[in-house]
C-alpha cells in the first residue's frame, strides 16, 4: 500500500499539524459512535498511546464516511483483511486459538461491526499480553485492504539515534524497482532488477555500483516468470528494521558474480540530493531536475529558467521528473500554468461523480518555451498530476517510461484519539480529459527505459532523446 511513501520531511509536517480529538464514548453506547469522532487535526498531538479496539473502530468507521468511495464498497472486504492479519499475527507468535474464527458478516454495517469487536474481544480475552499488536495487524490490514497509495496510517514514528536532519535510512542504494513500487506497485516492474544509484551507507561500503543486476535478495529471485515478487521489498527496509540483507549481484561489465550482506542503517546523504530544485544550461536548454512538489516549488523552478535565461537565448526546457513521487497539486497546476493557460489540469470527483476542476493559474507569466519532461516509475501523486496535463494538454513531450499509476486523490489527515493519523482521499484523481491515471500511469510519447548497461555507464539515453526533440 500508498504511495507514493511520505518523506520523512512531509511526515514530520503533517504530524505538526495534528491535534488532540475527543476521546471515545462509553463502551455502553453502539460501535458507530465512535467512528463518527474523525475530523481534521489543527495543532500538535500529544504522545501516542497504545492502539485498542476503540481505536480500530473508529478508524474503520471514519473510512467508511471519508474515503472517496467508502460509501460504495463492500465494507465486508475490510474486516475480512483485519481478521486475516490478525490470525496471522497469532500464528507469529504460536498462540493460535480454535476459536479464532472469523465471524459471519452480512453487510449491515453496524452489525458487522459488532460481531468483529465481539470475536475480537473474545480472542484478545485469551492472550492479552498480545492485545496491542493485534489491534496494530488489524488496523493496518484495514488500511492496506483499500489497496490505495495514498491512504495510510501513520504510527510508531521514530528516528533512529544519532539520526542527523537529512541522514538517510537503509541500505544506501536505489534500484530500478523503487520504494513506492516495493510497497505496493509491484505489477508494473520487468526484469532485469540492477542498482541505478548508490547513495552510501552499506552499498558504498560494500562496493556496489549503478548497473550491477541483483540475481537474488535473501535466497529468493527477485523476479519468477517475469513478475516480480515480495523479496524486492527488502531493498528498502524502514527504521526499526535492521535485519542484514544478502544480495546476489552480477557486474555485466567483467562477469563477475558475489554476494554481499548489507545491514540498513543511518547515511549521510549528497547534500546536492537534499536540493529540490537542481538547473543548470547544457547549451541552449535549460534543465531543471524537480525531486518534489513541496510548498514553494513552482516559483523555484521559475526562478531558475529565468535564471539560466540571463545572457542567452534559450531553445526549451527540459523538466527532470523522473523519481519526483509527492507534493502538492497546486504546486503542480502552477508549474503547468508557465506552459498553457485558460486550460484545466485535472479533475478531483467525490463517488458521486462530482467534480472539481483545478484550472491553470493565468496570473503565471508564460515562458514562451518548448518543453520536453523526463518521467519514470518513480513519478507519482502530484507529478503524474503534471505529467499528465503536460500529455492531454500537448503542452509538451514525456520522455523515459509510463509512471507510477499511484494518484488517486489529495490526501486528508484525520486524527484517531490515540494520538496517530489517518489519511484518506476525500476525492479521486482524474487528468484533464477525464481520464483515470490511477494504477495506470501516463505513458511517454517517446518510451526510452534505462538499462543496466546505461547505469553502469553513466549514460542518460532519454535526456539525450529529450536535447534531440528540442533541437528538431
Amino acid at each position: 500500500m500508498t504511495a507514493v511513501r511520505v518523506a520523512a520531511a512531509g511526515l514530520a509536517l503533517l504530524l505538526a499539524a495534528a491535534c488532540t480529538a475527543p476521546p471515545p464514548p462509553p463502551r455502553g453506547e453502539t460501535g458507530t459512535a465512535a467512528g463518527t469522532v474523525c475530523a481534521p487535526p489543527k495543532g500538535a498531538p500529544g504522545k501516542e498511546t497504545a492502539t485498542t479496539i476503540e481505536v480500530v473502530e473508529q478508524a474503520y468507521f471514519c473510512i467508511l464516511g471519508n474515503y472517496h468511495s467508502g460509501a460504495t464498497p463492500d465494507a465486508r472486504s475490510l474486516l475480512t483483511a483485519g481478521f486475516t492479519a490478525l490470525t496471522q499475527e497469532l500464528n507469529r507468535n504460536g498462540r493460535d486459538l480454535p476459536d479464532a474464527v472469523m465471524p459471519t458478516l452480512t453487510g449491515d454495517l453496524k452489525a458487522d461491526w459488532a460481531a468483529f469487536e465481539t470475536a475480537y474481544r473474545k480472542i484478545t480475552g485469551q492472550v492479552p499480553d498480545l492485545r496491542d499488536k493485534l489491534a496494530v495487524a488489524a488496523l493496518e490490514a484495514i488500511v492496506a485492504a483499500l489497496d490505495d497509495e495514498h491512504a495510510s496510517w501513520a504510527h510508531d514514528v521514530g528516528q533512529p539515534p544519532d539520526y542527523y536532519d537529512g541522514d538517510g535510512y537503509g541500505l544506501g542504494l536505489e534500484a530500478n524497482v523503487n520504494a513506492s513500487q516495493a510497497d505496493g506497485g509491484l505489477a508494473a516492474a520487468v526484469p532485469p532488477l540492477f542498482v541505478t544509484t548508490v547513495q552510501g551507507g552499506a552499498a558504498q561500503a560494500a562496493g556496489l555500483r549503478p548497473g550491477d543486476v541483483i540475481e537474488s535478495i535473501n535466497g529468493s529471485a527477485p523476479f519468477i516468470d517475469g513478475k516480480a515478487t515480495r523479496a524486492i521489498a527488502a531493498l528498502y527496509p524502514r527504521y526499526p528494521q535492521a535485519r542484514p540483507v544478502e544480495l546476489s549481484l552480477l557486474r555485466q561489465s567483467t562477469g563477475r558474480r558475489r554476494s554481499v550482506t548489507l545491514q540498513p542503517g543511518l547515511f549521510q546523504r549528497d547534500l546536492a540530493d537534499l536540493q529540490v530544485v537542481r538547473s543548470k544550461p547544457l547549451d541552449d536548454i535549460a534543465y531543471v531536475r524537480v525531486t518534489s512538489f513541496l510548498p514553494d516549488s513552482a516559483d523555484r523552478i521559475l526562478r531558475a529558467v529565468f535564471r539560466l535565461r540571463r545572457g542567452r537565448t534559450l531553445s526549451g526546457v527540459v523538466l527532470d521528473l523522473r523519481g519526483n513521487s509527492s507534493g502538492s497539486a497546486t504546486e503542480a497546476t502552477r508549474l503547468l500554468s508557465a506552459f498553457a493557460h485558460g486550460k484545466v489540469t485535472a479533475y478531483h470527483c467525490t463517488a458521486g461523480d462530482t467534480c472539481q476542476s483545478l484550472r491553470t493559474d493565468d496570473t503565471v507569466e508564460l515562458l514562451g518555451l518548448p518543453l520536453v519532461v523526463l518521467t519514470d516509475r518513480g513519478c507519482a501523486s502530484a507529478c503524474e498530476h503534471f505529467a499528465s496535463a503536460v500529455k492531454d494538454l500537448r503542452a509538451g513531450r514525456l520522455v523515459g517510461t509510463r509512471t507510477a499509476g499511484m494518484v488517486s486523490g489529495p490526501a486528508q489527515p484525520y486524527l484517531l484519539t490515540n494520538n496517530t493519523i489517518l489519511n484518506l482521499p476525500a476525492e479521486h484523481h482524474l487528468g484533464p480529459n477525464r481520464e483515470v491515471v490511477d494504477r495506470i500511469g501516463v505513458p511517454p510519447d517517446h518510451y526510452v527505459p534505462l538499462t543496466p548497461e546505461d547505469a553502469a555507464a553513466g549514460r542518460d539515453l532519454a535526456l539525450a532523446e529529450a536535447l534531440t526533440l528540442l533541437h528538431r
